[in-house]
């Protein structure tokens, strides 16, 4: 570009351009001359809106361009493109509506009302930020709110060397998107929770299935399957609604509630099965062509969580530890951020004595929600691999700290009696079967099997009747 020409167009329109010269950027091979343009946010009014827009069907949000705290133009541009990089990541999110960055950035440097923001765009959920830099670090911080209360859901802070700023733009921008993923979805599940019955439709009694299953009582997992058995009633080929069902007798499993577990185990097949057989061959929409079909990849991926809790289903309820694992890595091949696949895979492995890469998995699970519902069961599942693994200090820290956020959990008290007990401890491990024991009366060495998962290797079976033995658990 000519100096004639941006005389030219500054003359015609109300910017500013400074020159910054020669500049190496992302994904472009050769140096690029580039202009800094500053428009004069005062002549570029936002037109006012006569009534505000309906909410969408579906959980939606607006991520609004991040104020640069530092007053420095290069931390503008780098918020800007992180901002537009998480408006992307949601955007392929197949249930939730977002906001184009077009829209959302016509707010870009204005005083604003979440709420009437909100309302203005018709969404229910506002992601606001900041950026400030500091020396070599830059800090971004981030708060999700609700729209139609103002209330805050969610605020977390980031922070990295400035070395690599793409890196960490790149960064930044996973865990920004891994960490308000299952807030949305919380506030979505909650939100549905107060919802008359009378209005609920399919989408709305799979939300209050949700609800219910995440405080895991007896009573509250049977209403939740009654919940997905509703949705699966008003649509048949609801995908989600199966795989939360099959899920639910993985519970029942574990917490020893199972009635007829004959029948439960057929029928936790028939769901998981059922909700494959929906999904498809969705293999084979992956591939180049991909990145440029965003609806596309939002319908595919938006199939993994169903394959993520039938293939843990399929495992550990059924047996069927071969085929478990086959849809838990299609679930992972489908959607590589989905903490519950990256959980569940984690468990089948320990059962297939992969214990080092169970420990990478899990890993990824706390790492992609670190605030999930599940916690615990990721924190208690990594025990058991490093249990297996005879390292029995590590297996004890996890298990405490699994039973520090649930201290009810049936499967984090059994590793932690067990790692106590084989570690040495026997005066903690004999108090921690003594609750045991209070919350699983029927418990034995001689049934022990019965609770866990296909364990391929007897050995660690062995290990784990061992450990339980000697923390003071009876053999009959």
């Amino acid at each position: 570009m000519s100096q004639a020409v941006l005389n030219h167009v500054q003359g015609k329109l109300p910017i500013e351009v400074d020159d910054a010269g020669e500049q190496a950027l992302k994904n472009i091979d050769r140096p690029i001359h580039v202009y800094h343009v500053a428009m004069e946010r005062a002549a570029m009014p936002v037109p006012p809106r006569t009534q505000d827009l309906a909410l969408p069907d579906k959980p939606s949000i607006a991520v609004l361009p991040f104020e640069n705290l530092s007053r420095d133009p290069e931390q503008e541009y780098f918020a800007d493109g992180m901002v537009e990089d998480i408006i992307t990541a949601l955007s392929r999110m197949r249930w939730l509506f977002v906001i184009a960055r077009n829209s959302s950035f016509t707010y870009k440097g204005r005083a604003v009302d979440v709420k009437q923001v909100a309302r203005e765009l018709g969404v229910r959920y506002v992601l606001e930020g900041s950026v400030r830099r500091s020396e070599n670090r830059v800090r971004i911080a981030g708060q999700l709110i609700d729209g139609s209360t103002g209330a805050h859901l969610w605020a977390d802070r980031f922070e990295g060397e400035l070395e690599d700023v793409f890196d960490l733009q790149d960064r930044i921008t996973e865990s920004v998107v891994g960490s308000i993923t299952p807030k949305l979805e919380q506030a979505e599940v909650e939100r549905a929770a107060r919802k008359p019955t009378e209005s609920l439709d399919a989408y709305d009694y799979h939300l209050r299935g949700m609800s219910s299953l995440h405080r895991r009582t007896k009573e509250s997992t049977d209403d939740a399957l009654r919940m997905f058995y509703r949705a699966i009633e008003l649509d048949p080929n609801y995908v989600s609604a199966h795989g939360a069902a099959a899920w639910c007798y993985a519970l029942r499993k574990s917490y020893n509630w199972m009635t007829d577990r004959g029948q439960e185990i057929a029928e936790a097949a028939r769901l998981a099965r059922r909700a494959v057989d929906l999904t498809g061959n969705v293999e084979r929409y992956i591939g180049p062509a991909m990145e440029h079909r965003p609806r596309l990849v939002d319908a595919v991926r938006g199939y993994a969580g169903a394959l993520s809790a039938s293939g843990f289903a399929l495992s550990y309820v059924v047996g069927e530890l071969d085929n478990g694992v086959v849809l838990l890595d299609r679930a992972l091949a489908l959607n590589p951020n989905l903490a519950s696949a990256w959980h569940f895979s984690g468990w089948a492995r320990i059962w297939l004595g992969e214990r080092d890469l169970a420990i990478e998995h899990l890993a990824r699970a706390m790492r992609h929600s670190p605030f999930d519902p599940l916690i615990e069961w990721m924190q208690a599942a990594a025990a058991h691999a490093h249990f297996f693994a005879g390292r029995f200090d590590e297996a004890s820290s996890l298990a405490d700290m699994a039973l520090q956020s649930s201290p009810d959990t049936i499967v984090a008290l059994r590793i932690a009696a067990a790692s106590n007990a084989l570690g040495g401890d026997l005066t903690q491990a004999r108090k921690i079967v003594a609750r045991l024991k209070k919350l699983d009366g029927t418990l034995r060495v001689s049934n022990l099997r019965d609770r866990l998962g296909p364990y391929r290797r007897a050995e660690d079976v062995a290990k784990y009747e061992e450990g339980l033995r000697k923390a003071g658990l009876p053999e009959t």
